[in-house]
């Protein structure tokens, strides 16, 4: 019997958990010896790339290569996301304008309060 294939979705997952569970940054090769050593090094590089790419986890050099840490603030990998999105179409303004369309009542106060609160402290 051969190895089994792990979908995209879990492996991404068993990598988050990896580096969530860790005290320091891991290298790719550190996350693929905790995984269990079956996979290949560069889709565990190519996984890491992923996520950091949708800002699930921070990357710093060590050396010639990178190590991997776990963004744990829920809220800080959604704005990363939400940001990555904005950067990645043509009209931002478009795109903020149907965003603000349909937020509640509520969320739209609340981002009225936030920019009013960043106003207050820019020194311009």
């Amino acid at each position: 019997m051969g190895l089994e294939r792990r979908s995209r979705g879990t492996l991404e997952q068993e990598v988050v958990a990896a580096l969530a569970a860790a005290a320091e940054p891991m290298t790719p090769a550190q996350v693929r010896d905790h995984l269990g050593g079956d996979l290949a090094y560069t889709t565990v590089m190519t996984v890491l790339a992923r996520l950091a790419e949708k800002g699930v986890v921070t990357r710093e050099r060590v050396g010639r290569a990178y190590a991997y840490t776990a963004v744990r603030d829920e809220a800080e990998v959604t704005a990363r996301q939400m940001h990555r999105l904005l950067d990645a179409g043509d009209d931002k303004a478009a795109v903020l304008s149907r965003f603000v369309g349909v937020l509640s009542g509520e969320d739209e106060r609340l981002l009225m309060d936030l920019l009013r609160r960043i106003e207050g402290t820019d020194d311009r």
